[in-house]
């Protein structure tokens, strides 16, 4: 009777054992072979390195001093139906171990990113496929979620009657934008933008690239020449980044007496409103206000942004101000300009009260 120990010793023999060749040179099923393996990869004493057909094990010792043997990357296509974005993940780290060994708050931004992904390409896209691609070279942890639906920026377009895909990207933006409001808390976008170095959204000629790397993030929303139907998100993070989840989330929690630790606090870039002109309207106000009332605290960051309109910062500071009191409206990185019309607008909004 084949038993697990002369497996053991055949892996350390031939370096890399395959299931077949130790059911032909014990005379075994491969079932049977391979319901042993099972028990010594779950064990730990063997490593499974690749998949299907290409599937072979090795002994921990030998994989630790032969990194090469591990895949650099995951490719996978696959229709769109009855698609469990856990059942996929799992089979991600069975199949590529590299990811495995990375530090715990790596593995964990990749968890939730990836999955938050995936499942928007599932349930938004109404794509039917789905294209994946994971891989690790020269320090980065990178992942792609292609498909060919509706594309992200239209869909939002739509269903909240924008007038462009940029009015889109910049609600998507704000957080809390969804298209399945009974679903779907429409944060996945938001937070996969702020836990990672680099995100990327891609989609009917419209890109959205988030560069976290830099002190001042990077907002680039331009047209591309070359059209890409559909949605391709684009994530990369340094597998040794010091970056922690809970810090993410952290950051967009008020965390305080009458809080429930939900996402309540937003920070809004000014300077993304600024396509066409400078602000000087009400209607411009509103273009950026649209949708924040789901918070209670809101950051305006007001950096590049050289003076404003009187009009904009009254519907701002005073009217959005009395109409919610309870939403408490923080500023930064405000020139004299604006501040000039920022103080005026609250002052104004004293004498009211």
């Amino acid at each position: 009777m084949l038993t697990n120990e002369q497996i053991l010793q055949t892996t350390r023999e031939k370096e890399e054992l395959r299931s077949k060749d130790i059911a032909d040179q014990f005379s075994v099923s491969r079932q049977y072979v391979n319901s042993l393996i099972s028990e010594l990869v779950s064990s730990g004493k063997l490593v499974k390195i690749g998949s299907t057909r290409k599937t072979f094990y090795v002994t921990p010792e030998y994989a630790d001093l032969h990194k090469e043997i591990f895949p650099l990357r995951y490719i996978k296509s696959f229709k769109n139906k009855g698609v469990e974005e856990h059942r996929v993940f799992s089979k991600i780290l069975d199949s590529f171990l590299m990811i495995k060994n990375l530090p715990e708050n790596v593995r964990s931004i990749f968890a939730f990113t990836f999955s938050e992904m995936l499942n928007n390409a599932i349930e938004h896209s109404k794509s039917p496929r789905i294209n994946l691609e994971v891989s690790i070279q020269n320090g980065i942890l990178s992942f792609v979620v292609e498909d060919s639906g509706v594309g992200v920026f239209r869909n939002v377009m739509r269903q909240r009657n924008l007038k462009s895909e940029t009015e889109a990207i910049q609600d998507i933006l704000k957080g809390k934008t969804t298209t399945m409001p009974k679903s779907h808390s429409g944060e996945g976008i938001f937070f996969t933008s702020k836990a990672g170095d680099i995100f990327t959204l891609n989609s009917f000629g419209e890109e959205l690239t988030i560069d976290n790397r830099v002190p001042e993030t990077t907002i680039n929303i331009e047209s591309k020449n070359k059209i890409k139907r559909g949605t391709r998100v684009s994530f990369q993070i340094a597998v040794d980044s010091d970056r922690h989840l809970n810090q993410v989330f952290k950051k967009y929690t008020n965390i305080g007496d009458e809080s429930d630790y939900g996402f309540d606090k937003t920070e809004i870039r000014v300077n993304l409103y600024t396509v066409g002109g400078i602000l000087i309207s009400r209607s411009q106000a509103r273009r950026i206000l649209s949708g924040l009332e789901k918070f209670n605290i809101i950051l305006f960051d007001f950096d590049k942004i050289p003076t404003i309109g009187q009009a904009f910062a009254d519907e701002v500071f005073r009217v959005f101000h009395n109409s919610y009191p309870n939403i408490k409206l923080e500023t930064e990185n405000m020139q004299e300009g604006v501040k000039f019309m920022v103080e005026r607008a609250k002052n104004e909004a004293r004498k009211v009260n």
